[in-house]
């Protein structure tokens, strides 16, 4: 039997079976709710259960504490009904408007920008167009049924192969692969099968609240292609007339030392060319040799000393699930950012998934 499961505040419901897990099921019903890493580790589908029983399967413990478990919180990437639910989560507007396709991609060209980051530029097929918003996913198949994803480093809008931003993780199927570190290495000209886009991680291009855009290491990658699109929309806006100040972007990316910034030109050239953009570039180990005289420390608390009073501002950040969560808990808490307002993705390994 299926069990009826009715979203608040929204109002929709969506069926699903007791062997499936409860996201699954409301996408499976085109229900967009959010969602990251879809094995418990990330904690971007947290949701109140209002009513009913469901049974929690295996997560990470940051992803969901024992204490929120206990005050009716639950991960429904990972969580099966048993009766009828009722829950509370924040439905996504939008999703679903680009269905995820698959298909399969070559890799055209590698460029090692530090030791342990390549890009990778994929060329889809010349009768394929991929539609998508900036800062979703692409999900790649390796072999038998090893899956990896990564997100897009390229604007929607950009008419060009797109690419993503890769940090070897010594021991990955994948990475170790892409790096020549195993028996037999991904290279350039290679097929790679891909679907996408996925996630519920993108610009809400609507809002006027001035923004801040949050990175650590590779997670610059979305928000590269965030930024790129709010610059791209503010120079074609509709009204070529208009007396309204560019929208305030405030972009931080946190690294451990210098060479970890491996794009870190491209931000610097925005904060010369675009209206209303900052870039504060915080390292947290930074290196002797890189005789570094800017901020340092969390990217998160530089946010915080600059910004103390978020409640009017809406925050995209995507990196390491540490930072993603301090981030929304301070923010939240401390600076009175309103939840709603805090859209992140926290990139997760094979290592954060690993069941004891």
């Amino acid at each position: 039997m299926s069990f009826k499961v009715l979203v608040r505040p929204s109002g929709l419901q969506f069926f699903a079976e007791p062997t499936e897990n409860i996201l699954d099921a409301a996408l499976r019903a085109g229900v967009g709710m959010p969602f990251g890493c879809k094995d418990g580790a990330c904690g971007s589908c947290k949701a109140r259960v209002l009513a009913g029983e469901l049974e929690q399967g295996w997560h990470a413990a940051p992803a969901l504490s024992h204490e929120e478990h206990l005050a009716g919180l639950a991960l429904l990437c990972c969580a099966q009904p048993r009766s009828d639910l009722e829950i509370e989560v924040r439905e996504v507007a939008g999703y679903g408007e680009f269905p995820a396709r698959k298909m399969p991609c070559r890799i055209t060209h590698l460029e090692r920008v530090t030791p342990d980051v390549v890009v990778v530029t994929l060329q889809l097929p010349a009768a394929e167009h991929l539609r998508y918003r900036a800062g979703q996913f692409l999900e790649f198949t390796i072999g038998a049924g090893v899956r990896r994803c990564y997100s897009i480093a390229t604007a929607p809008h950009v008419d060009e192969a797109i690419s993503i931003h890769v940090r070897h993780m010594p021991g990955g199927v994948f990475t170790d692969a892409l790096f020549g570190a195993a028996a037999k290495p991904i290279k350039e000209r290679d097929i790679l099968r891909l679907e996408g886009p996925l996630g519920t991680f993108f610009l809400r291009p609507d809002s006027e609240r001035p923004i801040v855009l949050l990175a650590s290491g590779t997670g610059f990658a979305p928000i590269k292609a965030i930024a790129e699109t709010i610059f791209h929309l503010q120079l074609n806006h509709d009204d070529p007339g208009r007396t309204r100040p560019a929208r305030s972007v405030a972009l931080y990316w946190g690294a451990r030392a210098r060479r970890d910034l491996y794009m870190n030109g491209l931000p610097m050239r925005w904060a010369g060319e675009q209206p209303n953009f900052r870039y504060i570039p915080v390292l947290s180990d930074a290196l002797e040799e890189d005789a570094w005289t800017g901020r340092t420390g969390f990217v998160h608390q530089a946010v915080m000393q600059d910004l103390p009073d978020l409640s009017q501002h809406e925050v995209y950040a995507c990196g390491a699930p540490a930072m993603v969560e301090a981030a929304r808990r301070d923010f939240v808490h401390l600076c009175g950012l309103p939840d709603d307002h805090f859209l992140a993705d926290a990139f997760t390994s094979k290592a954060d998934v690993v069941k004891d």
